[in-house]
């Protein structure tokens, strides 16, 4: 395992949560239904956030699989 990718990992899924977080304190402060265009923006921050998610996600396994930075593959 490296631990100082799967820091960096955590901390980026951190970042990703704070992000939700406001996204979800946006949406709280409208009244009424959705416009056209607020679903759109809607659907634009879902896949933002979804792609986000992925790339930590990949980064956390590849974290957990490999080695720490500076171990040499002969070892």
């Amino acid at each position: 395992m490296d631990p100082q990718r799967f820091r960096e990992a955590y901390e980026k899924l951190q970042l990703l949560d704070d992000k939700t977080y406001k996204l979800r304190a946006k949406d709280r402060l409208s009244l009424g239904p959705p416009s056209l265009q607020r679903l759109e923006e809607k659907v634009k921050d879902l896949s933002s956030y979804t792609l986000e998610l992925k790339e930590v996600l990949q980064e956390l396994f590849l974290s957990i699989s490999g080695k720490p930075q500076g171990e040499s593959k002969a070892e």
